[in-house]
Parts: C-alpha cells; sequence; structure tokens
C-alpha cells in the first residue's frame, strides 16, 4: 500500500470512528451487552451503556444482576450497538445472498471489565443522570450518594478492538485493536 493510500485508508477510518461515536451518543439508545455465563456460554441483555471518547464504555448497573457475578468471574465482555442503516448505504452486489435489505449500522466493542470504586461510579451516574435530565428523560429514580453506594455499581470496559460495520462505502467494514485507554471516564 503507498504512502497516498495508507492516509486515505487512515482518514477513511477516523471518519467513519467519528461517525460512529455520534450514532452510539445519538440515534442507537440501548446497547446489548453479552458476557459469558458460568457454563461459558454467552449472555446477551440490553442495558444503558455509555460509550467514551477512547472507546471504553461507562456501566452503571444494580449490583444485585447477575451479569456482574458474570463479569466478575470473567471479565471478556462484547458491547453491540445496532441501528437503521446509513442515509448513504448501499448494497448493490451483496457477498453471498441478497436479502434485498441494506445492512445495519453496528458499532462491536470487545473489552474486557473492571470494576470501579464508589467515587468513580457516583461521578458516572450522576453525569449520566444530569444528561438525561437536561434532555428531558426524567422518569428513572434519582438516587442519593448513599444509595448509589449501597446499590449501584460501576464498571469500565477497557476496549480491546472496535468494528464498526456500515459507516463506510458499500460493505466495507473497519477494525482495529486497542492496546491501551487513557483517562478515567
Amino acid at each position: 500500500m503507498n504512502a497516498m493510500h495508507a492516509a486515505a485508508a487512515a482518514n477513511d477510518q477516523e471518519t467513519a470512528a467519528a461517525s460512529a461515536l455520534a450514532f452510539v451518543r445519538e440515534e442507537a439508545g440501548f446497547a446489548q451487552v453479552t458476557t459469558l455465563d458460568a457454563h461459558g456460554f454467552p449472555v446477551s441483555r440490553s442495558m444503558t451503556a455509555f460509550l467514551e471518547d477512547d472507546w471504553s464504555i461507562s456501566l452503571v448497573q444494580r449490583n444485585s444482576h447477575h451479569r456482574m457475578s458474570q463479569m466478575r468471574r470473567d471479565p471478556h465482555t462484547l458491547v453491540t450497538w445496532v441501528g437503521d442503516p446509513a442515509p448513504w448505504a448501499t448494497n448493490e452486489r451483496p457477498h453471498v445472498f441478497d436479502i434485498g435489505r441494506l445492512p445495519p449500522r453496528v458499532v462491536f466493542v470487545r473489552a474486557r471489565s473492571v470494576f470501579m470504586d464508589d467515587a468513580w461510579t457516583l461521578a458516572v451516574y450522576e453525569r449520566e443522570v444530569q444528561r438525561q435530565r437536561a434532555q428531558g428523560h426524567d422518569r428513572a429514580p434519582l438516587r442519593s450518594p448513599g444509595q448509589v453506594r449501597e446499590d449501584l455499581v460501576g464498571v469500565r470496559l477497557e476496549p480491546h478492538r472496535v468494528r464498526l460495520e456500515g459507516f463506510g462505502e458499500g460493505p466495507r467494514a473497519f477494525d482495529w485493536t486497542i492496546t491501551t485507554t487513557q483517562g478515567d471516564s
């Protein structure tokens, strides 16, 4: 690959990544979070998950959920956001089958679960509650700092690999491995 082609490919990935971050934050809604049960089988559920700029994911969940024990036992996690095809999407030459539909936009993040302390959990909880309430989403109960410490647990999902589908031209997908993340979202 020559230098000009490599630069164009990197720019395409940067554009796709920016588009995917905006899609998750503005359109996608719930994420599907997949953990592994005690027998090694994948278990998925829809839940709120907050994608950070470094591709890490912040979760604040009730401590009583089985997924918390699953993440403690095996920290390997997959988070997926799926939505409508991009307005520019095409599927003119399907690879194997033509089902008459455009491919959806999908963001996949393979990650490792890291349980966070009470201060981090409270900070993320307060940040997201304020953001949601500012948008008029006020049906979830407000918790005091003591209730957050008692009832909730914070998990930071450290990204390992990201895959984006539906953010490029035609069937093009983007994949990359993340070796480190920065900051404390």
